[in-house]
C-alpha cells in the first residue's frame, strides 16, 4: 500500500446490511473508508485503483464475537495453559490470528486467555506497523468460581468482594469487556454446565461494578438458571445460551422475552453434529438450534460466532464455515451475513466504526468470488483481505 487514497472496484457490495449489484467503488485513506459509489464513475485521480475481477463481492471483514486465542484447537486446553510459558502461548496466538485474517475476519473478541495474554498481543502489533493481524478485542481471563469452568486460565473469584475485585482488576489492567462463567461448562473436568456458579447477588456485583468502569459484561451461561440470573443481573450478552434443565433443553418464552426486551446479545457459538461427539452431547444440539431460531424469531440479537480454539472442529478460521451452518439453522443468508458484520460488531461494542461499508468506517474489507448472499460458501473464496485499509493477501487483476 502507498500513501495515495485506494479505490476498490467489485462487481457487488453487501455493506452490513443490504446487497447493491453493479458496479461499486470504495475509496479509502489513511485506514478509513471516505466514500461509496455506485454511480459506475471513475475513481479520482489521486487513487490508486484496485479492481478486484469479474463476480467480485466486497463486504465488511467478518467479526469473530466469540473466540480463544490462547487455546490449541489440537490440544488439549487445561494441561497446555498449567504448563506453557507465555512466549510459547502468544507465538500460538500471533499464528493463529493470522490464519483468521486470511480468511477474511478482520475482528476477533477473544473472551478468554490467561494472564491478559490478547492484551500483549494486541499492544505488540499496532495497526499499520509490521505484520496485520484482526482488531483483537480482549476480556482477560473470564471471572469464574474457584474450580469452576475454564478454573486454569486464572480467573478465580468467590463471593461479592472478590468478584467487585476481579472486575476492577481487569479495568485497571485495559479490557474491552468482562466475561463471567454464569453457569459450569463442558471443557472442564468436574464442571456441571446444567448448573450455576454464581449467586444473582454476585452477578449483579459484576454489572453493577462493571457499569461503573464503562465495560460491558457477556456471560458464558449453559443452564437456564443461569441465563435467567445473568439477564436480571444485567448483562450485555449470553453466550452459548443453551437453556439446559434437569430434564433436558428447556427454553423459557419469559427469559427470552427479557432478553429481546433488553437488546441482550446471544453468541451463537456453532456447533455442528460430528460423529466423535459423545451421545449426551449430540442430543442436545436439536434443542440447541430450534432455540437459536426461536430467540431470532423473537427478536433477540443472535450473533453467529465461532468458539474458535475449543476442539479440532474450531480452528481459527472455521467463521466462515460455521456461517452456512448457522444459516442453515437460524435465518436467511442476507440475515446471516449481517450477524457476523454489523450485527458482531454492535455486540463487540465497535458498531460505530465496523461492520459496515460506509464513509467513516475502518477500511476493514473482504472481497470473495462469486455472491455470498445466493451461497453463503463463497466466503471461502476469499480474492482480497484489508485490514485498516492495508490488503493482507488474495490475487488482484
Amino acid at each position: 500500500m502507498t500513501g495515495r487514497p485506494l479505490a476498490l472496484r467489485a462487481t457487488r457490495l453487501f455493506d452490513g446490511e443490504a446487497v447493491h449489484v453493479g458496479p461499486v467503488m470504495v475509496l479509502v485513506d489513511n485506514g478509513r473508508i471516505t466514500d461509496v459509489d455506485r454511480t459506475g464513475a471513475a475513481p479520482p485521480d489521486s487513487a490508486e485503483l484496485t479492481d478486484l475481477g469479474d463476480d467480485v463481492t466486497l463486504l465488511p471483514g467478518l467479526v469473530d464475537a466469540h473466540s480463544h486465542l490462547v487455546f490449541d484447537p489440537e490440544g488439549r486446553d487445561e494441561d497446555q495453559m498449567l504448563r506453557e510459558d507465555d512466549a510459547t502461548v502468544l507465538a500460538r496466538m500471533r499464528r493463529q490470528a493470522e490464519r483468521a485474517l486470511a480468511a477474511g475476519i478482520t475482528t476477533v473478541r477473544d473472551l478468554g486467555d490467561r494472564g491478559y495474554l490478547a492484551l500483549r498481543l494486541r499492544e505488540s502489533h499496532p495497526p499499520g506497523k509490521g505484520p496485520e493481524l484482526p482488531e483483537i478485542i480482549a476480556s482477560g481471563p473470564p471471572i469464574t468460581r474457584r474450580g469452576g469452568h475454564c478454573w486454569y486460565l486464572g480467573g478465580e473469584a468467590d463471593g461479592v468482594d472478590e468478584v467487585v475485585a476481579a472486575v476492577e482488576d481487569r479495568a485497571r489492567r485495559g479490557v474491552d469487556v468482562v466475561k463471567v462463567m454464569a453457569t459450569g461448562g463442558m471443557g472442564t473436568a468436574g464442571s456441571d454446565p446444567g448448573a450455576a456458579q454464581y449467586s444473582p447477588a454476585e452477578l449483579c456485583a459484576i454489572t453493577r461494578t462493571a457499569r461503573e468502569h464503562g465495560l460491558p459484561v457477556t456471560a458464558h451461561a449453559h443452564a437456564a438458571v443461569g441465563i435467567r440470573d445473568a439477564v436480571a443481573a444485567g448483562v450485555d450478552g449470553v453466550e452459548h445460551c443453551t437453556f439446559m434443565t434437569a430434564s433436558g433443553i428447556r427454553l423459557d418464552p419469559a427469559t427470552v422475552e427479557a432478553m429481546a426486551a433488553a437488546g441482550t446479545f446471544v453468541g451463537c457459538t456453532v456447533a455442528r453434529p460430528r460423529p466423535t461427539m459423545p451421545p449426551e452431547v449430540l442430543r442436545t444440539l436439536e434443542p440447541y438450534w430450534a432455540n437459536h431460531a426461536y430467540l431470532h424469531r423473537h427478536g433477540v440479537r443472535v450473533v453467529c460466532c465461532s468458539d474458535a480454539g475449543l476442539n479440532p472442529a474450531k480452528p481459527h478460521d472455521v467463521l466462515p464455515s460455521d456461517l452456512v451452518y448457522f444459516a442453515s439453522q437460524v435465518c436467511p443468508n442476507r440475515e446471516a451475513l449481517t450477524s457476523v458484520t454489523a450485527l458482531a460488531a454492535e455486540a463487540c461494542g465497535v458498531g460505530g466504526r465496523k461492520g459496515r461499508i460506509a464513509p467513516g468506517y475502518d477500511a476493514d474489507l473482504l472481497a470473495v468470488s462469486g455472491d455470498p448472499v445466493a451461497d453463503l460458501g463463497a466466503l471461502r473464496e476469499v480474492r482480497a483481505v484489508y485490514r485498516a485499509g492495508r490488503r493482507h493477501g488474495g490475487a488482484s487483476r
